[in-house]
């Protein structure tokens, strides 16, 4: 425990402190990432090889790590009915140095080594240091040619690394969704033509709301104009809830600087569209010389189950209901030309289209309600709501909970509250008798 927890008289936070501590996998809240991971998140370890890997379960988060040029294997028992997807959100430090070819590649395999599903995130023309996501998906039902079978499988996590890479471990988060399969006679055709022309996008006054820090803290956007400001080497994460046959479109236009030389710097604002299962939808970037500059997402087709079925990615993307998130990252470069200050930000959101019935699922999604659009998702929306349920107070990206760091650290060991404060209690007890005494 080291000497944290060794005073005679320590005080009721320093006992909470102390016990939690004491717990196994419980972790102190890192306050210096540049990515909020989700409180409840399970510390894990990824095995070298696939015997011994740990096991991780559909609807649960989990936060681990990856060394350059590391590879990492976990475990899934999954049955034949659901789909199952995981994704990986690899998070370099901010002074992370990254290269072109640097990434971050996710792989479901089968128990004899069949691929069943991969792909891969990379840094790409901006080479800066942001959170990446890639996912893989074990598909259930027709679509699926392998990999049907109930059993045992591995999730891969590879970095892929390039020469004049940084060689610090990068953080990891995990998250592994699982859905229903479906009644049969469910469509397995895919559309062939949808409203691709680019909407006219959303005009009038922005309205201030702070983006979050990562997928766990995003803030809710619904159709409008939203400002914010967002520093370089920043990444600001948003969400929206597009429900079964809307179809979703953004933009986001960065302001002019007030100083600063001539420099051209390619791919300095990135926006990114990933969907309910984080996988990427579709990303955008533009170059920055001081003066306003605006990059917008290609439209895509509407929710629709049968989109899985395509074989183009814009489309496979749009395959589920849910809430979709936009990240928004501007490189580190643009400090060296311009100033670290913040520069104004504006997004540019449309949902569009008439919500429909969802496919008719047989069982419930893990977790609960993943792949749907409720009230509460709307009036959250309306809000401007973090996933923990902070409102739009024009505040900071944290994670809108406003308690207690203390409570964080619980929920990441897995540990009951109830059971923690009981402990906490006695332990409490315990030292006024001595005192007493």
């Amino acid at each position: 425990m080291g000497r944290l927890c060794r005073g005679r008289a320590t005080p009721a936070a320093g006992v909470a402190l102390c016990v939690v501590m004491a717990l196994p996998g419980a972790a102190a809240a890192d306050t210096t990432s540049p990515y909020a991971f989700a409180d409840r998140a399970v510390l894990v370890e990824g095995a070298k090889n696939s015997m011994g890997s740990t096991k991780l379960s559909p609807g649960s988060t989990y936060k681990s790590s990856l060394a350059r040029g590391g590879k990492v294997y976990y475990q899934l028992q999954l049955d034949a009915r659901e789909t199952v997807y995981v994704s990986a959100t690899a998070v370099p430090g901010p002074d992370s140095r990254v290269v072109y070819g640097d990434g971050v590649e996710v792989s479901l395999q089968d128990a004899n080594g069949n691929n069943c599903n991969s792909s891969d995130a990379r840094f790409g023309t901006s080479q800066s240091p942001r959170p990446i996501t890639a996912w893989a998906v074990r598909e259930a039902g027709p679509a699926g040619n392998r990999c049907k079978a109930a059993g045992t499988y591995y999730v891969v996590v590879e970095r892929n690394t390039r020469p004049g890479s940084s060689t610090e471990t990068w953080d990891t988060e995990l998250r592994v969704v699982s859905e229903p399969g479906v009644a049969k006679g469910a469509s397995t055709t895919p559309p062939d033509t949808w409203n691709s022309a680019s909407p006219t996008p959303p005009a009038g006054a922005r309205k201030e709301r702070r983006g979050g820090t990562g997928f766990n803290d995003a803030r809710a956007l619904r159709t409008g104009v939203w400002g914010d400001r967002i520093e370089p080497g920043q990444t600001l994460f948003y969400r929206v809830p597009v429900d079964w046959g809307q179809q979703i479109s953004a933009s986001a236009e960065l302001g002019s600087a007030s100083g600063g030389g001539d420099e051209y710097i390619p791919a300095a604002l990135v926006l990114s569209l990933s969907n309910p299962v984080r996988a990427r939808v579709d990303e955008a970037d533009t170059a920055y010389d001081g003066r306003q500059k605006t990059t917008a997402l290609d439209p895509r087709a509407p929710v629709a189950y049968e989109n899985r079925y395509s074989p183009i990615d814009g489309v496979t993307g749009t395959r589920v209901a849910g809430w979709y998130y936009l990240a928004v990252h501007l490189t580190p470069k643009v400090a060296e030309q311009f100033g670290e200050g913040a520069l104004d930000l504006t997004l540019r959101v449309s949902v569009d289209g008439t919500a429909k019935e969802g496919p008719a699922y047989v069982g419930a999604a893990r977790p609960a309600d993943q792949f749907s659009v409720t009230g509460q998702d709307e009036d959250a929306a309306e809000r401007g709501e973090t996933e923990a349920g902070g409102g739009d107070d024009g505040s900071g990206g944290g994670s809108g909970d406003g308690g207690s760091g203390a409570m964080k650290v619980i929920a990441a060991g897995g540990f009951g509250a109830g059971t923690l404060l009981l402990m906490i209690l006695g332990v409490w007890t315990l030292v006024g008798r001595r005192r007493a005494a």
